[in-house]
């Protein structure tokens, strides 16, 4: 599969990405049917509109048509992918505007032409809060979407950009299903947990909550039949049963087995169970913490894009809190405790790996005694019992992550003893996946542990996650109410340089990453090495670095 991804939320696994679409076959099925689990809830939307975590965007990824394709070689946009609805695009003197030439013989698979007017719906949807859609994000990027007619796009965005094709990339959605519904509806339309009009190289099946969905091959598949008759895509209870089904053949296939099991996977491989592919990961855990007053959540920004008084978290409004519980981690212990040495420290908000990621800039040192020091500083003194008191209140603060996911449940163990070293209290609670998306979503926490993955092909903007205009209570990825005029400046002049060379940009992103360092929205942790492992009766398989399903359509499963 061969199409542009953004960024997810890494629960069941979370995601920032661009995904690709399958190429041309003329294989008909027969080739059985590939089976993939995912621990914790699993998917709760099926819809493109609603769908921000990996969990879903595995099954929109095969449903679905996207906007542009990539070369999985390469990994770079390019014209010309036959599954991609853009087939050729021209971008203004100015790069602020991009005329998308649109395929003409697409078709939902009820007939219904795909066209101009299904990416038109996505854009709607993300101009109105009401909807609740994470989609809201490409407000501040996007000025206007017009469709001269059904088959030309002409996307302009507020500022000439460096990623003016990937920030274009809206969904296709069939608005004739959509259109009839109030925009406060539109997330729980029966449609999105049932969507019985797609176009993507399969079709759905099944969904049955909490235990898997099931989709089937289209036999009329314009660009070729997968030879697969269909995918499967279970609910398992935590990650040692995803991996111990796996193991014993349950299952085809595994995308980023937990670490502590890595051993046992590559001990499979040597017996010749399964085939492994190992590359540098591009997914990451942290730590984030609340800005903003939990009892009275506020987006960041009004209609008019003017501030909005958010007040203060009570504990991590104040930076030498933050500092200090940076300071009081001991992230290369975890490293080693959780991920048994999979990972690699990262110092601000970029992946080492990046382009962008600054060389000099060395990640926080572990020094609890400094961070005693910044406490003491913000007011916080040892009550009777060792915990800290400032104004008669303790410092204990509600510390969440997915339950199921065996790292990160030992990264809270690990980081609410490392913090009582330093006189914090930490509650933590492992929840469904899903209860943890709408509790942070509508801001009412104080902190959790999740993590990121990033885009396809990888790219250093991060308005997404941290523009004010992302800071959107119910939908938007600024949950954190990170609110820093100089962010958006800095966000706006790397997408916007001159030439986009690298080292231009670089002098945005490495400021960034500082002023992230002092500010501290989240606590980087680590990035974890990437890997994908298959049955060895799956024949096709043939990964590329983020890109598993580059191939689909040639996949079967011997008997």
């Amino acid at each position: 599969m061969k199409n542009l991804v953004k960024l997810f939320l890494l629960g069941a696994a979370f995601a920032l990405v661009f995904s690709a679409l399958p190429t041309a076959t003329n294989a008909q099925g027969g080739g059985g049917v590939l089976i993939e689990a995912t621990f914790g809830s699993g998917p709760n939307t099926f819809s493109p509109l609603f769908c921000n975590d990996t969990a879903c965007a595995r099954i929109v990824g095969f449903l679905f048509p996207g906007l542009l394709g990539t070369d999985p070689d390469q990994q770079t946009i390019v014209k010309g992918v036959p599954e991609a609805m853009a087939q050729d695009w021209e971008i203004s003197e100015d790069g602020r505007t991009v005329t998308f030439k649109l395929a003409r013989d697409r078709k939902w698979s009820d007939g219904t032409p795909i066209t101009a007017r299904d990416f038109l719906f996505s854009w709607q949807v993300a101009q109105n809060e009401a909807t609740k859609s994470f989609l809201t994000f490409y407000t501040g990027l996007i000025e206007s979407v017009e469709a001269p007619d059904d088959y030309t796009l002409v996307v302009t965005h507020k500022v000439a950009s460096c990623r003016a094709l990937a920030q274009s990339s809206l969904p296709f959605v069939p608005a004739h299903i959509y259109a009839e519904t109030a925009p406060e509806a539109l997330r729980d339309l029966p449609f999105n947990l049932s969507p019985n009009v797609t176009a993507g190289i399969f079709k759905f099946g099944e969904f049955r909550t909490g235990d898997q969905t099931s989709l089937v091959t289209d036999p009329d598949y314009p660009f070729g039949a997968a030879k697969l008759d269909g995918f499967i895509y279970k609910v398992v209870p935590d990650q040692t049963v995803l991996v111990e089904q796996f193991l014993a053949g349950e299952t085809s296939i595994i995308d980023g087995a937990p670490v502590n099991r890595r051993s046992d996977i590559k001990a499979a491989e040597d017996r010749g169970e399964v085939k492994v592919f190992d590359f540098p990961g591009n997914s990451w855990d942290y730590l984030a913490l609340n800005f903003a007053d939990p009892t009275n959540p506020q987006n960041g920004l009004d209609a008019n894009g003017n501030p909005i008084d958010q007040g203060k978290h009570p504990l991590f409004g104040d930076i030498k809190v933050r500092q200090a519980i940076a300071r009081a981690i001991d992230v290369d212990s975890i490293i080693k405790g959780a991920v048994f040495g999979e990972g690699t420290r990262m110092a601000a908000n970029l992946i080492p790996t990046s382009w962008a990621a600054d060389p000099d800039l060395e990640p926080i040192p572990y020094d609890p005694e400094a961070a005693k020091k910044l406490l003491a500083e913000a007011g916080w003194t040892p009550g009777p019992d060792g915990i800290l008191v400032k104004d008669g209140v303790r410092f204990s603060f509600t510390l969440f992550t997915n339950q199921g996911n065996t790292r990160r449940e030992a990264i809270g163990t690990i980081v609410k003893d490392q913090l009582a070293q330093v006189g914090i209290e930490v509650d933590f609670q492992t929840i469904d996946f899903n209860v943890l998306i709408d509790r942070f979503r509508s801001q009412t926490y104080d902190a959790f542990i999740l993590g990121w993955r990033n885009g396809y092909p990888d790219d250093p903007d991060q308005t997404q996650l941290f523009a004010r205009s992302s800071d959107v209570v119910g939908s938007g990825s600024n949950f954190t109410s990170w609110s820093n005029p100089r962010v958006d400046e800095l966000l706006q002049k790397g997408l916007s340089t001159p030439g986009c060379a690298e080292e231009d940009r670089n002098v945005y992103y490495y400021e960034l990453q500082r002023l992230f360092q002092e500010e501290l929205p989240y606590i980087p942790l680590f990035v974890i090495n990437g890997q994908y492992a298959a049955r060895s009766n799956v024949i096709g398989f043939d990964p590329r670095p983020n890109e598993l399903f580059w191939n689909i359509e040639t996949w079967t499963i011997a008997q």
